[in-house]
């Protein structure tokens, strides 16, 4: 006769593969802030994957507002989202993200993840009343997340002083690798663009952080010593701009240039200027030292930490900014021997880099 085994089954659980979901939103024009949450969500399964003893799914929360025409996988009332409470921020939160995952909001007008990363690139919507106004519940939210990271050592310290963040992670910023030893610009590329002769080159914003009365100010000076150099400013239309450069001799205002051009543009110029009162991290010096253009920086925020000996750190006030450009354009043989520490420091940062470090964050918190 045969007896029945009723001894329990043994059963086997699988512990399910850790799901971390990188939160950000779609944008007509790619600005800074874009570009970063690009190179990081290209490579974060690979930085991931670099650890023998992990293996993370990796997934994205691409949002967009209700009538937006732009690519995306979640429809979210941006402008309510940006303006409700905490609790209704929360609320959304648990609807948009999937249930059980590590979540990296990219972006502060997201609604919170139960378990997040959150990156603060600075504090400027705290800072200056001509930016876009804070998200009401941001502080808080950066304040609950299981990390924060800050694109520099400046915007954590910042962070921690103006937020009460506790102990964000610094991880900073790549250069993308069009802009190493980059191709300058062609002639026929830089005359489509109305540009005929050498020059300097501002691009970016128009922001009052920007510093670009001190710009204005010092351009006559540098006109003056050098007749032969212009001053090109790239980036959005913007009527204060406008208004400052208006009747200045040599300045070409180019307005927003593709993408593609913008390397070739920066390797063309005979100078890059970034005269700015508070930057989060500094791109655009940093894709000039990578393109071995000289760099005339703003000893401010986190510029000193970006450009280091690389470039030519300046008060942030028109006739420092004059002589520095002057310098940097006079052809001074420490000219060359400082461009050439700028390419080798822009070789410090990488997107490589940056992802390792968001993957140490990630899997610190993660476990």
């Amino acid at each position: 006769m045969l007896v029945p085994d009723r001894r329990p089954r043994q059963r086997t659980y699988h512990r399910a593969m850790p799901r971390l979901v990188l939160a950000t939103t779609a944008v007509a024009a790619p600005m800074g802030a874009q570009v970063y949450e690009e190179e990081i969500a290209r490579r974060a399964a690979g930085a991931l994957a670099a650890h023998a003893d992990s293996r993370w799914a990796v997934d994205r929360v691409v949002a967009r507002s209700v009538r937006s025409p732009l690519p995306g996988n979640r429809r979210l009332p941006m402008g309510r989202l940006g303006r409700a409470g905490t609790g209704a921020r929360r609320a959304a939160g648990r609807v948009v993200y999937p249930p059980g995952t590590l979540v990296h909001r990219m972006n502060l007008e997201l609604p919170p993840a139960p378990h997040e990363v959150v990156t603060l690139h600075d504090v400027v919507a705290w800072r200056y009343s001509d930016e876009s106004a804070p998200v009401r519940a941001a502080a808080e939210e950066l304040r609950r997340a299981a990390a924060v990271v800050c694109v520099s050592e400046f915007s954590a310290v910042e962070a921690v002083e103006l937020l009460g963040i506790d102990d964000p992670d610094v991880v900073h910023n790549g250069v993308d690798e069009r802009f190493r030893d980059a191709a300058p610009a062609t002639a026929a590329e830089l005359a489509s663009l109305g540009i005929d002769r050498p020059y300097v080159l501002h691009a970016g914003g128009a922001a009052r952080r920007k510093n670009l009365e001190a710009l204005a100010e010092a351009w006559p000076h540098v006109r003056s010593a050098r007749p032969d150099v212009d001053l090109v400013l790239s980036g959005p239309a913007h009527r204060r701009r406008d208004e400052l450069f208006a009747g200045l001799p040599g300045v070409h205002r180019v307005g927003r240039v593709p993408a593609a051009a913008v390397p070739g543009l920066v390797a063309a110029a005979s100078a890059v200027v970034v005269p700015s009162l508070h930057e989060g991290f500094g791109l655009p010096a940093l894709e000039a030292m990578a393109a071995r253009v000289p760099v005339v920086a703003a000893r401010t925020s986190s510029l000193p930490e970006v450009v280091g000996d690389g470039g030519v750190l300046v008060a942030p006030t028109g006739p420092a900014l004059a002589d520095g450009l002057v310098w940097a354009l006079s052809g001074d043989r420490e000219i060359a021997a400082t461009v050439e520490r700028g390419r080798a420091r822009a070789d410090l940062f990488t997107w490589e880099r940056s992802a390792a470090g968001h993957a140490a964050v990630w899997l610190r918190v993660g476990r």
